[in-house]
């Protein structure tokens, strides 16, 4: 680890806001190294705001975010753009752009003046396309696809910058059951076998207890509970963060915590 530091990623008493209204305040979040993070909360808590502060798009008013314990915000773009990579929530791609094109574009933050396209990078684009499942879509245009098919391109294109942690904000947002689990086992696939860090926004608690290693629950900018899933997913929390009565009953599929909602 990187001058022994306990966690690539962080945030430490960072203030987060848009324009005049503050979305939190005083936040400390630290990624565990080589998890698959998920944060959840109600709309409008501030997972999203913390994922875009994480990955340099928000500049904290107060605070610092630190990648490798160095204030993101002092570090060269491309120096980052080499160390985390990131799916935002909207994605679009330039009209007109093929499959194989996007997907090489996360080779950006390697190029240079001296550096130019390279056979490492042309391999690094065929596995990227191949390990997501869209090597047969390679010269199709990326707005002829389905949502399913370009979620999985644009997560070839962060695969393709070869970061050791990846950021995604609502990456199953828009996509029917099926395309949202093909998406989620594909993230799971990216954390185990590659040994990447990701960290995820997502809406469906269920998803994220099934899915995570460590999990970040979040309610008015702040962190109600984080941990193992299946240590705080309880009726309590569940309560206290969406407001939701329920049952936490262990998934038959997986062990994991589930959430039923109480009927009407």
């Amino acid at each position: 680890m990187p001058g022994g530091v306990a966690h690539r990623l962080a945030a430490e008493g960072v203030t987060l806001a848009y324009d005049q209204r503050v979305v939190a305040e005083g936040l400390s979040v630290a990624i565990p190294d080589h998890s698959f993070t998920v944060i959840v909360g109600p709309n409008a808590c501030g997972k999203s705001t913390l994922l875009r502060a994480l990955a340099r798009m928000l500049k904290p008013t107060a605070g610092s975010v630190l990648l490798d314990g160095q204030a993101i915000g002092k570090l060269p773009a491309k120096q980052v753009a080499r160390k985390l990579g990131l799916l935002p929530q909207s994605s679009t791609a330039p009209d007109g752009i093929t499959v194989a094109d996007l997907v090489a574009r996360g080779r950006y933050p390697h190029q240079g003046l001296l550096r130019q396209w390279s056979a490492e990078d042309e391999r690094v684009v065929t596995e990227a396309m191949a390990a997501t499942g869209v090597s047969a879509l390679a010269e199709r245009h990326v707005d002829e696809l389905s949502g399913g098919q370009r979620q999985r391109v644009w997560i070839a294109m962060a695969l393709a910058q070869q970061t050791p942690l990846l950021l995604l904000d609502e990456p199953t947002t828009y996509l029917d059951i099926a395309h949202q689990i093909d998406v989620l086992n594909l993230c799971a696939d990216l954390h185990e076998k590659d040994d990447r860090t990701l960290v995820a926004v997502l809406h469906d608690l269920n998803h994220a207890a099934r899915y995570a290693t460590h999990l970040i629950a979040m309610r008015d900018g702040r962190v109600v509970a984080e941990g193992v899933p299946s240590a705080i997913v309880t009726a309590d929390l569940v309560r206290e963060v969406f407001g939701l009565e329920c049952r936490v009953i262990d998934d038959p599929e997986t062990g994991t915590p589930l959430v039923i909602p109480a009927a009407r």
